[in-house]
């Protein structure tokens, strides 16, 4: 009994230990040492190169690196040439001054921080050789024809070795065949020689892959002779050749060249290439086969290089050890030869590595070292690189074979453990940590990530976390009514919601739950469902002729915020680049069509989440003036038959119609029964377009007409006439009704149900149906009924809930069916009987409980346990100010579950609660009302806040206290600061307000300057949300108030109003007098310039001179003068020439210009008559005006 608990003990420990290792620790929590790169085993480099022996490793703290060079400390600061990079502990090895082979040895590195050690394999390094080949005379060779013949080539030893292969020298490679092949070892083998062979540079290269370099031999000469030349042969090469003197033979029976003997043997490692050479020579040259004694080769693995003299099996496994056998073969004869293979394996992992264990205080785990191999390996587990019997004790340690077992562990035991496994052929050694921490969860999925998928495909919504212990993961939708783990939900191992069939009702948002014993955390995700991407209208096939057009259709449908893109492909690969060919969103057209352009096209509609394609071939045809070929349905067969006639089978030709050049595809074949559905055709088979003949299978009891329709490349053609009747007799029914259930509607019923036989199925007439029931694990016996042709039958009077077992038989007239499968079933349910008892309660926050209880048992169930109702509500707030009231809420916890999570609850509230189990039937009693209070948490924000009687340095903030105080409010904080015009914010002034507040008076404000206000309450729990408002210092109110008053005063608009016409009528006073001419003082100006060097008018263009002042250049009055002190005469107001143009100008008897008062001209030369004037000019006008004011 108690090593049977023990064992238990130990499944245990398993299973958690496979939870716990299914976590990743955050680099930012303490862990110890983890390698994550280091050079392998057998590392080989290239003495050309600095040597670089990685060795990388994570951790908190950073570990630091040790190295041993041959199981020595290996003290890098004392070599010049070896560096270590810096936050690691990968060498680098400068062998600029020292040669690589110095530094060939075995090297292990050792990561370590203060919880524990990690170490790497045991790193052999070697340098690459590419050694030269030794050089030696070749003699030519003298062969007859028709003998065999080995040229050797004997490659020298190199690290890596080097790949063989025979050239010339013209650097090509010799042709080989099933005659003339080259062996595993490099060698090149003629099973017979012929006069062709004869040449002078057989050379054998070796190329050695890791320094890049190829080495030759020294040419061979190869002389072939037949038995007519070989006296002349003989005395040419006797004194210096060596001549192959065995008498040529015409034909012989195959031997083999290698291997030697009846049997040889050959020992291969698990996992990697078995290869199997059999060279034999003869003439006719021989055939090569291979076969495995009492068994067959692996197809899959399985090939046959060098033209079948090499059998190879890749990733060879146990069940390839055995006997197998090569047979050479002509027609002469045959030789066999039999290789005993043998197959070991080095350590390798039966399940993976061991993984590292995050374990809290007290918990269990389990370390497993589980390696499998041939011979056996020993494991040897060793702690921080220490082996573990020399190790510090540990008294929650315990070593079993290839497994470590904790229990109840301690914070001092996190440590590094190393498993090593070897065994003659090789060795595995891994590193797993124990981490004890105490870690509340973390969601590591990042928050608000949106999931989009394509309709009616599988949802996958992660939810990776972290903790110790373990979290438990819950996930709840948008309102959380009620957990997510029933159908379509499956929530799997590490966290992950997924939903296999997704539609568009599944989009949403979602939240995971991470939960330990140190608190929770939650994270929100986001659900599109997108409809998918189709090609409504598909290319179709197309015959065009040559220089003609074609038009590819592909119309696309697609979830209208996915953007598609349609891709065209011919032939599988992508379009050329040709101007005749036009892509658009929903079509491909061809122009100037070439026989080049026949193929298929396929069109292919892309969005970021899914794809659709279609294809159609377009065949190009020689444009010529006879009328095309029509391509069009085939006619329908003729001249149906039936023959071999049998109970349940029959023979079918027919002949087929013309096929309209276009060859027929396949026959569909249809029948009608007559007797049970007629009118009705059905699909009973199709045969290749080749066939006129079918074997029909049929069915008992069918009075079957068949008809047939041919297809091709076009579509079907019409169906054929009828055959003739064929009646098959009736017989049994071949099967029973499937789909049988039993459930029961009241609490003392069963309902048993079944799906019908269809006529078809019947087989014959009179079908009935024989239901059998008895009480399962109860010694009865079976109790049956027959009923008509129904889909159900009730049995009344059962126990509530109780297992039966069924089974429905059919009949007919012409006997019972075979023996029917048992099903399954329950009689009614009932409601249950009692509540769940033990119901308790833990306040984890302000806003979540935790609610468990013991579950109701399944005797008093009575029926299947859908799960757990909580329903709650919220009686009061705790605070005096809060009015009671009732919020009733109920929580669904599918399942046989005995805890479940109230979420979204309201701080500082009471709160009461009952748990209901329910079955199919519906809910029990409920347990006993239970109350429970929620701490305070912090206050909503004020109800508002707005700013009062603003002054010129002064506001006044008036607010509310929160709708949602969520305990007692202790205080208020005012923040404010002032704010540019650029939202440049300036200090923040910061104010603790007690709670009884409801206003206050900010005095020296600066005038003119908008500031922002924020204020928010606080209660033990913290503070909450802040409001916010904007005000702005302006002006004084009252000089603004009284200067608007002013401007929308009456009599401030009538004096305005009369200004503006006393200012109008001197305007046009103005204008009258300047038109008339009697006011304008052009004599006084005249007077007032007395300069000699008057300019007199110009009698080339009939225009005035301008007045100028040579002696100090100053302006007429009221001009302007340019900064440059020179006058222009356009911006001289009384200029003659501004007056008037050309000829129109004219003088009074007094000497005043009598012409119309004008601007100056847009053009001087307008070749217009001598009546033509300017109007007025207003900007003169106004220039006057001003002069006059």
């Amino acid at each position: 009994m108690m090593q049977w608990r023990r064992m238990e003990a130990v499944v245990l420990l398993v299973l958690l230990g496979q939870l716990a290792s299914a976590l990743d620790v955050p680099l930012d929590l303490s862990q110890p040492p983890t390698i994550t790169h280091q050079s392998p085993k057998d590392y080989i480099i290239d003495p050309r190169e600095s040597i670089v022996i990685h060795c990388e490793a994570k951790g908190n703290p950073h570990p630091s690196f040790l190295w041993t060079r041959n199981g020595t400390h290996f003290d890098t600061d004392e070599d010049p040439n070896v560096t270590m990079k810096p936050h690691s502990g990968t060498l680098v090895v400068d062998i600029s001054r020292e040669k690589a082979e110095h530094y060939e040895a075995v090297y292990q590195c050792t990561a370590r921080n203060k919880h524990g050690t990690a170490v790497s394999n045991n790193i052999v390094v070697r340098q690459s050789r590419s050694p030269l080949w030794s050089k030696e005379r070749i003699k030519p060779i003298v062969v007859h024809e028709g003998m065999s013949l080995v040229l050797p080539c004997r490659p020298p030893a190199g690290l890596p070795p080097p790949i063989i292969f025979w050239m010339d020298n013209n650097f090509q490679k010799l042709p080989q065949s099933s005659r003339v092949s080259q062996s595993l070892n490099g060698d090149l083998y003629f099973s017979n020689v012929l006069v062709e062979d004869s040449r002078n540079d057989y050379i054998c290269y070796a190329r050695f892959p890791h320094t890049q370099t190829i080495q030759q031999k020294q040419p061979i000469t190869v002389k072939v002779i037949n038995l007519d030349a070989l006296n002349d042969t003989m005395a040419a090469f006797y004194n210096d050749t060596d001549l192959f003197s065995d008498d040529p033979l015409e034909e012989r029976k195959p031997t083999f060249l290698i291997p030697s003997g009846p049997s040889s043997s050959k020992m291969v490692l698990r996992g990697q290439v078995l290869e199997l050479e059999c060279i034999a020579e003869g003439l006719p040259t021989p055939e090569i086969s291979w076969s495995k004694r009492s068994s067959v080769l692996p197809v899959e693995r399985t090939s046959f290089p060098h033209y079948q003299k090499t059998l190879r099996i890749v990733n060879v496994s146990q069940s390839d050890e055995g006997e197998y056998r090569c047979t050479a073969k002509n027609r002469l004869g045959s030789a066999q030869h039999a290789i005993h293979v043998t197959v070991r394996a080095a350590p390798y992992w039966l399940a993976g590595p061991p993984r590292n264990l995050v374990l809290a205080p007290r918990e269990n785990g389990v370390l497993t070292c589980r390696a499998g191999g041939t011979p056996k390996p020993a494991i040897t587990w060793t702690v921080n690189g220490v082996p573990i019997e020399n190790a510090p004790k540990d008294e929650s340690r315990k070593v079993e074979g290839d497994s470590i077992i904790f229990t109840e562990v301690q914070t001092d035991s996190s440590a590094v453990y190393q498993c090593n496994v070897s065994n003659d052929y090789g060795y595995l050694l891994s590193n797993a940590f124990v981490n004890v921490l105490s870690e509340s969860p973390r969601v590591l999925t990042p928050s608000n990530k949106v999931y989009q998928v394509i309709k009616n495909h599988q949802a996958l919504m992660d939810c990776a976390s972290f903790g110790s212990p373990v979290p438990k993961i819950t996930w709840f939708k948008e309102s959380r009514s009620s957990t997510l783990d029933g159908d379509p939900y499956v929530v799997h191992d590490n966290g992950t919601l997924g939903i296999h069939v997704a539609q568009v009702r599944h989009s949403g948002k979602y939240t995971c739950v991470a939960q330990n014993f140190f608190g929770n955390y939650e994270n929100h995700v986001y659900l599109e469902v997108k409809e998918p991407t189709r090609i409504l209208k598909q290319p179709e096939y197309k015959v065009v002729q040559r220089g003609r057009s074609v038009v590819f259709e592909c119309r696309v449908k697609h979830d209208p915020s996915l953007v598609p893109s349609t891709t065209w492909l011919k032939d599988k690969e992508e379009l050329p680049e040709d101007k005749r060919l036009t892509v658009e969103s929903d079509s491909l057209t061809i122009a100037d069509v070439t026989e080049d352009d026949a193929g298929v096209y396929t069109c292919i509609a892309n969005t970021t989440l899914d794809r659709d394609s279609a294809s159609a071939e377009l065949t190009v045809v020689e444009a010529t003036p006879t009328p095309a070929v029509a391509y069009e349905q085939p006619d329908a067969p003729t001249d149906l038959e039936l023959t071999d006639l049998k109970k349940r089978s029959v023979q079918l030709t027919w002949t087929p119609g013309d096929e309209h050049s276009s060859p027929i595809q396949k026959f569909l074949i249809q029948y009608q029964d007559s007797l049970h559905h007629r009118g009705h055709w059905h699909n009973l088979t199709e045969v290749p377009g080749t066939k006129t003949t079918a074997h029909l299978k049929l069915s008992p009891y069918i009075h079957y007409t068949f008809r047939v329709l041919a297809l091709n490349a076009v579509g079907f053609s019409r169906p054929s006439a009828p055959s003739r009747m064929y009646r098959t007799e009736p017989a049994a029914p071949d099967e029973n009704p499937t789909g049988v259930h039993g459930f029961g509607t009241e609490p003392d019923n069963l309902v048993i149900s079944w799906k019908p036989l269809s006529g078809l199925q019947s087989n014959g007439p009179g079908l009935h149906y024989r239901v059998m029931w008895r009480r399962k694990k109860v010694e009865s016996d079976w109790t049956s009924v027959t009923v008509s042709n129904y889909t159900q039958f009730v049995v009344s009077g059962t126990p509530t809930f109780v297992p039966y077992e069924l089974k429905v038989q059919a009949i007919n007239d012409h006997g019972a069916g075979p023996e029917p499968d048992v099903a399954h079933g329950y009689s009614g349910e009932d409601l249950p009987l009692t509540a769940p008892q033990n119901v308790r309660y833990e306040v984890q926050n302000s806003t979540l409980a935790e609610v468990r209880w013991d579950p109701v048992p399944p005797r008093e169930m009575r029926g299947i346990l859908k799960g757990y109702k909580v329903y709650y509500r919220r009686e009061h707030a705790l605070h005096k100010h809060n009015p009671h009231h009732v919020e009733e809420h109920v929580l669904t916890f599918s399942g046989n579950r005995s805890h479940g999570l109230l979420p979204g609850l309201r701080p500082f509230s009471r709160y009461a609660f009952n748990v209901r189990a329910f079955n199919g039937r519906g809910e029990g009693p409920a347990s006993s009302t239970h109350r429970f209070e929620t701490p305070e948490g912090v206050p909503g924000a004020p109800s508002f806040l707005m700013v009062t009687d603003p002054n010129p340095d002064s506001f006044t903030l008036e607010w509310s206290p929160p709708h949602e105080r969520n305990g007692h409010v202790l205080g208020y904080t005012l923040k404010y600061q002032p704010v540019n015009n650029s939202n440049e914010v300036g200090p923040v002034m910061e104010m603790a307000l007690a709670p009884n507040e409801t206003s206050l008076t900010l005095l020296n404000l600066k005038y003119n300057t908008r500031y922002k206000f924020y204020l928010n309450a606080r209660t033990g729990s913290g503070e909450g949300p802040a409001i916010s408002q904007e005000a702005v210092i302006i002006m004084d109110e009252a000089v603004a108030s009284r200067q608007v008053d002013i401007a929308t005063q009456g009599w401030f608009i009538g004096l305005m109003c009369a200004i503006a016409l006393l200012i109008l009528i001197l305007l046009i006073i103005c204008f009258i007098q300047r038109n008339k001419g009697g006011k304008y003082p052009v004599k006084e100006k005249e007077d007032a310039h007395t300069d000699p060097e008057f300019q007199p008018m110009k009698e080339d263009d009939c225009t005035f001179g301008e007045y100028s002042d040579n002696e100090d250049h100053k302006p007429l009055k009221g001009s302007r003068t340019p900064s440059n002190g020179t006058v222009k005469r356009d911006d001289s107001d009384d200029s003659l020439v501004d007056y008037g143009e050309g000829e129109d100008g004219q003088f009074n008897e007094d000497g005043s210009f009598i012409g119309q008062y004008s601007g100056k001209s847009v053009s001087r030369d307008t070749g217009e008559g001598p009546e033509r004037s300017e109007a007025p000019s207003p900007i003169n006008a106004m220039n006057s005006l001003n002069s006059f004011v």
